[in-house]
């Protein structure tokens, strides 16, 4: 993404290391574009549950803090053709807006959202199937898919 993003956008980012590759990735989009950064990884987002009987749940009121954004930037590194588990919790959380038709009307929000993609991995470009997962899951939310950068991490000896 070399553009300069004009919409209020924040990066919604998650890593096995706090400091990483992914981190700086985002970290650097974020001061070139003067952005909000968003660690899933400091919240607590479980898994999706039918009972949906979570316990010091924070992925409510983290979703609905992204609804005040036109344009989410989802950042993670590419681990076997998907993302970081707490990504993975927070997008299939997003199921519990679907069956609840009090929480339907703020599902509908996205409709009215961008996405776009970072991510990073020992490879030339972000493997399909990790691109697709979200082209995929957030075109179905109705969110308009923007642009993706892809940083090749793998260092020449």
């Amino acid at each position: 993404m070399q553009y300069k993003i004009k919409k209020n956008s924040v990066i919604i980012y998650s890593s096995a290391r706090r400091e990483g590759n992914t981190s700086a990735h985002a970290n650097s989009y974020a001061e070139q574009n003067d952005i909000r950064v968003i660690c899933l990884d400091d919240y607590k987002i479980p898994p999706y549950c039918y009972s949906k009987n979570y316990k010091n749940d924070d992925f409510y009121t983290v979703f609905e803090s992204l609804l005040d954004y036109e344009h989410w930037i989802f950042a993670s590194p590419v681990y076997w053709y998907n993302t970081t588990v707490q990504m993975k919790s927070f997008i299939d959380r997003i199921t519990d807006y679907m069956d609840d038709e009090n929480l339907k009307p703020k599902l509908r929000a996205l409709r009215t959202k961008e996405f776009s993609l970072l991510s990073n991995a020992s490879s030339f470009e972000a493997p399909d199937a990790f691109v697709q997962m979200f082209k995929q899951t957030f075109g179905y939310l109705g969110m308009r898919f923007v642009n993706h950068s892809h940083k090749n991490t793998q260092s020449v000896a």
